[in-house]
């Protein structure tokens, strides 16, 4: 197993025609999962990756193994719940952009344990990615998170900061988590809003200890901070259809990079040619080629 990705995925449901969610009468029925899509994502690119988590005993937890499994990643540790839902999440296209609902109080993933956490890590992943959105679920699910990141071993963590699921102490949790990983994805505008921090260089001063800092500013630049240096890479310029799952992307094909063992250019090539697919497409997810084939046409 290259990765193992551990989090909730929830069912999305979205207008079909790309309407308003009040006035459209079809709608399509996918994951939606920041893990889970990196677990896609990964194995879209030739990585053996898996997918970690609890789902309920509904059709809607069937759907997110089913369309996981045709994407090749490994969901055999999933954990049905008989007493817990799946949760269920709506996209609303506005005008300002997209709006996000979500109903997932009491889901089957919010009951994550440090158990579960110590049962999955069994099977010896080279690396575990977790975000932040799981220490958001609940108070159990908040120390899997940290039996996650502190678990020996490599951890990547991305801060994936969702303001509607904290009550007020995400800026504190939030950096310990990091600070306790080895690989760790934030945005620019993200560390900002947590931390006061204006640039990158202030989010390395803040987050010193992982050995592998990525600073993503959206459409102008990542920065690695790592053992050989400072790299940066300009974004690709693309036309933005959905910004939703590009994060999720650039952690994706920079694991990807990682895993391979290639340069740090590189990497961040990867991570931004994945994420502009991902940009380009109205759902959070691309159809990608190999890794190789990618590094091969970006030269």
């Amino acid at each position: 197993m290259d990765v193992l990705t551990v989090g909730e995925t929830m069912v999305m449901v979205t207008p079909e025609a790309g309407g308003r969610l009040g006035t459209d009468g079809r709608f399509l029925l996918r994951p939606g999962g920041a893990e889970s899509n990196v677990a896609a994502l990964l194995a879209r690119l030739g990585h053996h990756a898996a997918w970690a988590s609890a789902l309920g005993t509904d059709p809607l937890g069937d759907l997110i193994v089913r369309d996981l499994e045709r994407h090749g990643v490994d969901v055999s540790l999933v954990r049905r719940d008989e007493r817990r839902p799946t949760a269920v999440y709506f996209k609303d296209p506005t005008p300002d952009g997209t709006r996000v609902y979500y109903y997932r109080a009491g889901s089957a993933a919010s009951a994550i344990t440090t158990t579960d956490v110590g049962e999955w890590t069994a099977h010896a992943p080279r690396l575990v990615h977790v975000s932040g959105i799981t220490a958001a679920l609940s108070a159990q699910a908040r120390e899997a998170a940290r039996a996650l990141v502190r678990r020996p071993g490599l951890v990547s963590f991305d801060v994936n900061h969702r303001a509607q699921l904290w009550s007020g102490d995400a800026p504190e949790v939030l950096l310990e988590l990091a600070q306790d990983a080895d690989i760790v994805f934030v945005g620019r505008d993200e560390a900002e809003t947590l931390w006061g921090t204006a640039t990158a260089e202030d989010v390395r001063g803040l987050i010193d200890r992982p050995q592998y800092l990525i600073v993503k500013d959206a459409a102008i630049e990542a920065v690695a901070f790592t053992p050989t240096g400072v790299h940066r890479e300009p974004s690709t310029k693309v036309t933005v259809v959905d910004a939703v799952g590009a994060g999720d992307a650039f952690a994706a094909g920079w694991l990807s990079g990682f895993l391979d063992g290639r340069d740090e250019p590189a990497r961040l090539r990867l991570g931004h040619y994945a994420a502009a697919r991902v940009l380009e497409s109205p759902s959070d997810f691309a159809e990608l080629p190999p890794a190789a084939e990618i590094v091969a046409e970006l030269g």
